[in-house]
Protein backbone atom coordinates (compact mmCIF):
# COMPACT_ATOMS: atom_id res chain seq x y z
CA UNK A 1 0.00 0.00 0.00
CA UNK A 2 1.10 3.49 -0.73
CA UNK A 3 1.66 5.92 2.12
CA UNK A 4 -1.36 8.03 1.19
CA UNK A 5 -3.57 4.92 1.26
CA UNK A 6 -2.30 3.98 4.71
CA UNK A 7 -2.92 7.52 5.98
CA UNK A 8 -6.41 7.53 4.47
CA UNK A 9 -7.20 4.16 6.07
CA UNK A 10 -5.92 5.38 9.46
CA UNK A 11 -8.04 8.52 9.15
CA UNK A 12 -11.07 6.38 8.33
CA UNK A 13 -10.51 4.21 11.40
CA UNK A 14 -10.15 7.26 13.62
CA UNK A 15 -13.30 8.77 12.15
CA UNK A 16 -15.22 5.55 12.79
CA UNK A 17 -13.99 5.47 16.39
CA UNK A 18 -14.98 9.11 16.79
CA UNK A 19 -18.57 8.29 15.76
CA UNK A 20 -18.86 4.95 17.59
CA UNK A 21 -17.13 5.77 20.91
CA UNK A 22 -19.91 7.93 22.44
CA UNK A 23 -22.41 5.09 22.11
CA UNK A 24 -20.30 2.35 23.67
CA UNK A 25 -20.80 3.24 27.35
CA UNK A 26 -24.62 3.60 27.12
CA UNK A 27 -24.82 0.34 25.18
CA UNK A 28 -22.85 -1.48 27.88
CA UNK A 29 -25.10 -0.03 30.62
CA UNK A 30 -28.20 -1.05 28.69
CA UNK A 31 -26.77 -4.53 28.27
CA UNK A 32 -26.09 -4.87 32.01
CA UNK A 33 -29.65 -3.81 32.85
CA UNK A 34 -31.30 -6.17 30.36
CA UNK A 35 -33.78 -8.59 31.89
CA UNK A 36 -32.92 -11.59 29.76
CA UNK A 37 -29.69 -12.49 28.10
CA UNK A 38 -29.67 -13.52 24.47
CA UNK A 39 -26.79 -15.99 24.46
CA UNK A 40 -28.66 -18.33 22.12
CA UNK A 41 -28.86 -15.63 19.48
CA UNK A 42 -25.18 -14.83 19.90
CA UNK A 43 -24.24 -18.49 19.51
CA UNK A 44 -26.41 -18.83 16.41
CA UNK A 45 -24.87 -15.76 14.77
CA UNK A 46 -21.34 -16.89 15.63
CA UNK A 47 -22.04 -20.35 14.19
CA UNK A 48 -23.45 -18.90 10.97
CA UNK A 49 -20.47 -16.54 10.64
CA UNK A 50 -17.93 -19.33 11.16
CA UNK A 51 -19.77 -21.58 8.70
CA UNK A 52 -19.80 -18.80 6.10
CA UNK A 53 -16.08 -18.16 6.54
CA UNK A 54 -15.31 -21.87 6.21
CA UNK A 55 -17.48 -22.03 3.08
CA UNK A 56 -15.56 -19.11 1.58
CA UNK A 57 -12.21 -20.73 2.44
CA UNK A 58 -13.15 -24.10 0.96
CA UNK A 59 -14.65 -22.52 -2.16
CA UNK A 60 -11.30 -21.03 -3.22
CA UNK A 61 -9.29 -24.22 -2.78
Amino acid sequence: MELWQQLLAAAGVLLMLFFIAPGIKPALEKSKNAEEKHWGTLLLLATVLIAFILLMIYSVQ
